[in-house]
């Protein structure tokens, strides 16, 4: 069976953290992340991708976010790969979170 990797909408994204009901995992670089972040969520990036590096979600659903919606592609794969069940990502990533206007923040 193929791997899926489902796209979530930023507002889906958004309200869905907000509800606590998913675990934002930033995959982008940590200079990426400095200059600009999610308001929420960890930062596992993808240039050293370790999916045992993810925290427990604790009953929450994971989904991966990136810039554009690639990398977060990659890393559901990868972390599928490895067993976990983590198949959702933020379709478009950070380019579509800020055309739908949710907020961003300094990072670091």
């Amino acid at each position: 069976m193929a791997n899926q990797v489902q796209d979530l909408t930023p507002d889906e994204v958004s309200k869905g953290v907000a509800e606590g009901r998913y675990l934002l995992v930033d995959v982008r670089e940590p200079n990426e992340v400095q200059a600009e972040a999610y308001p929420f969520g960890v930062v596992v990036p993808l240039s050293t991708f370790d999916p045992k590096a993810i925290p427990d979600p604790a009953g929450k659903e994971v989904v991966f976010a990136c810039r554009s919606g690639k990398r977060s592609v990659t890393a559901s794969l990868a972390a599928q790969a490895a067993g976990l069940p983590y198949d959702r990502h933020l379709a478009g990533g950070m380019l579509a979170w800020k055309a739908a206007g949710l907020p961003t923040r300094l990072g670091g």
